[in-house]
């Protein structure tokens, strides 16, 4: 007890800018005795440290639970965002919330946040209250109201590229059922729509499936090489596959609120296959379905949706494959989000965890690859997306539910042991991207 209290004295005093006026009373009862002490002749300072010294232990051991109970910073984590449980109890007050219980009234006295893109982070939830730090432990950060911390002294955080091989590893599963089921990618051509930390792997990927790929991203051809980049017209006119990877901006010059609109269907060229892998609102549910209808597109592969959970299943019917917005959630993807939510909140407070790694990933599921003799095979086995597909079209009202609880799914990488000598030198020549590197984890 009296370690433990000890551990947490040093560690409150570490943020000690949330209790200035500690400082001197620690100062006053704890190390000025000592100083009181060494002063004195020998046989005296023998005495008084013998009668005194457990009861100075022991008030300064009261005072340290006392000052970590009222001046620890506190903060709210969501419950469902894994790897996180435990990490940061002995340094802060931890309240953990399913996000549905996250509320004005429940983070009114937290100085801190970590969540998921199912908070809104607006004045709705932050007014009045203590909050002076936000982390999202996701790519996107739509969700977070900026004007609104900014206004307020609230900074805030994201986790750029944390998922971007696990969306990889999705349009993998998915570029090889289209494959199977659709047409050879092979020759086609691929447009690639937003070309960020998400967007830029989904291009080696397209080039890895011997596609040719197409790359529109305004933001980045205006501070770049422009001949990289084409219109959004020539993706329309001349793409086999469009495939939306841009963040949701709802106004400016790089909009992106229903940039999937009935004008854009309405342009295209060929019957493209359309996936969104982005933000749901990226694309217009109505002017898709339209789409779909009319056979203006061949199909459609959703995994972001407008107005989730409460998905349109009419589409979700239409679709190819349509999942619970759980693109991103491969083991990999979450340790890195939890990691670098770990490191903005140390930085902030100055804990002492900048270096913080999740260290626990679990055992990729048990398949048997013994017979896996093709690249599409060893896609589809190791995450097999029709699989999740079917069970979100017979269960659309659990969608929340079932991402919530999504068993997270390990990369391609932790499965090539498992493969014959031949299969690994083809996939590790042929998709450098998963299997040449190791996996993103910048710091936010």
């Amino acid at each position: 007890m009296i370690f433990k209290a000890l551990y947490r004295l040093i560690n409150v005093y570490k943020v000690c800018f949330y209790a200035q006026d500690s400082k001197i009373i620690v100062e006053k009862y704890f190390f000025k005795p000592f100083y009181l002490i060494s002063h004195l002749p020998v046989g005296f300072t023998t005495l008084i440290f013998i009668f005194t010294s457990l009861e100075i232990i022991q008030f300064s051991c009261n005072f340290a639970i006392q000052l970590f109970q009222s001046k620890v910073p506190s903060i709210v984590i969501d419950s469902y965002i894994p790897y996180l449980r435990g990490v940061l109890d002995e340094v802060l007050d931890v309240t953990y919330l399913p996000h549905s219980q996250i509320t004005n009234e429940t983070v009114k006295n937290a100085d801190a946040l970590i969540v998921r893109t199912r908070t809104k982070c607006d004045a709705r939830l932050l007014s009045g209250s203590k909050v002076k730090f936000i982390a999202s432990a996701t790519i996107g950060y739509d969700h977070i109201d900026a004007a609104y911390c900014a206004e307020n002294g609230i900074k805030w955080t994201n986790a750029p590229g944390c998922n971007a091989l696990s969306v990889a590893q999705y349009m993998a599963s998915v570029f090889s059922y289209v494959n199977r089921n659709f047409f050879e990618l092979a020759g086609k051509t691929l447009g690639v729509v937003g070309v960020g930390a998400v967007g830029s792997k989904i291009v080696q990927l397209g080039a890895s499936f011997g596609m040719n790929v197409l790359q529109n991203d305004p933001p980045r051809a205006r501070k770049e090489d422009p001949y990289q980049f084409v219109s959004l017209s020539e993706i329309c006119s001349t793409s086999d596959i469009i495939s939306f990877h841009t963040p949701l901006n709802m106004e400016g010059e790089d909009k992106t609120f229903h940039l999937a609109d009935k004008k854009f269907f309405d342009t295209l060229k060929k019957k493209p296959v359309i996936i969104n892998a982005a933000r749901g609102e990226v694309i217009s549910t109505s002017a898709l379905l339209d789409a779909l209808n009319r056979q203006g597109i061949l199909t459609a592969v959703i995994d972001c949706w407008e107005n989730e959970p409460d998905i349109d299943t009419e589409l979700l019917n239409k679709t190819a494959l349509g999942t619970p917005h759980i693109a991103g959630y491969s083991a990999e993807g979450k340790a890195n989000a939890a990691s670098q939510s770990v490191r903005s909140v140390s930085k902030f407070f100055g804990l002492g965890l900048d270096n913080w790694e999740v260290s626990n990933l679990p055992e990729p599921t048990k398949v048997d690859l013994s017979f896996v003799n093709n690249i599409e095979d060893f896609f589809l086995k190791t995450y097999n997306i029709e699989s999740e597909s079917n069970q979100l079209k017979n269960h659309p009202r659990l969608f929340e539910y079932l991402r919530s609880h999504y068993p997270f799914r390990r990369e391609p990488d932790a499965y090539l042991p498992q493969l014959n000598e031949i299969m690994q030198k083809q996939l590790i020549e042929q998709f450098p991207l998963f299997f040449n590197q190791k996996n993103f984890k910048t710091l936010a």
